[in-house]
């Protein structure tokens, strides 16, 4: 695929064995449309990127989010298509693990000491409920992973004014406040509804829209 449908962030390309990618905007796929019909459209696309990744097709994990906090860890492929979370954390290698959004924000999560990582789906109401805070909790417990050594990544998201709540400094915070180094916490700056070319936007596009997908694996 031409790289312009997707993008890297620097922070997360720069430790060894983790591979990731957040998808963009895809010109040719019709997304005037309800969510699960335009999350299907999107299906075949979104998957391929798992094998772009160098990961095999049948490794990806996706959350099906309920706009909550519940973070779930996997440590194989669910026979079911999606997992019922707002966050998914492992340490297996092999496995690609996947958050859908539109506006919100997908929060990346790598610790190159122990070879645990995970990504979150936090908007308003998740970050209102700390997901954040839960799923480095959650790393340090099912992993042993130190707040020191984990590497977080936020994508781009709604931010002020195109919306009231700044939830991307609030996830930020969170982060710091978890223990994390603030040189470990990385943030692109760019707001989703500024550039509707890149970016699915939900509330400019009033919910009739695509869905980035923010994708994270370990290499076996």
């Amino acid at each position: 695929m031409d790289d312009a449908l997707w993008m890297t962030f620097p922070a997360l390309e720069a430790l060894p064995d983790f591979a990731h990618r957040f998808t963009l905007r895809h010109p040719d796929v019709d997304v005037n449309a309800e969510r699960a019909v335009v999350v299907d459209r999107l299906w075949d696309w979104h998957r391929s990127q798992t094998q772009e990744l160098g990961f095999e097709s049948t490794s990806l994990c996706i959350a099906e989010q309920v706009h909550g906090r519940e973070v779930a860890v996997i440590d194989s492929p669910p026979k079911e298509s999606a997992i019922g979370a707002d966050g998914l954390i492992s340490n297996s290698a092999g496995l690609v693990i996947g958050i859908y959004v539109a506006d919100c924000c997908a929060v990346y999560f790598a610790d190159p000491r122990t070879g645990a990582f995970g990504v979150v789906h936090s908007g308003k109401k998740g970050t209102e409920l700390g997901i954040t805070t839960h799923a480095i909790e959650k790393m340090q417990e099912h992993f042993g992973s130190h707040a020191a050594d984990i590497h977080v990544q936020l994508s781009p998201c709604i931010r002020p004014p195109a919306y009231e709540i700044d939830f991307a400094a609030q996830i930020r915070q969170q982060a710091l406040d978890a223990g994390i180094p603030a040189t470990q916490v990385h943030d692109t700056g760019l707001c989703t509804s500024l550039d509707l070319h890149r970016f699915y936007s939900y509330r400019m596009e009033k919910g009739r829209t695509g869905r980035m997908l923010a994708l994270l694996g370990r290499q076996a």
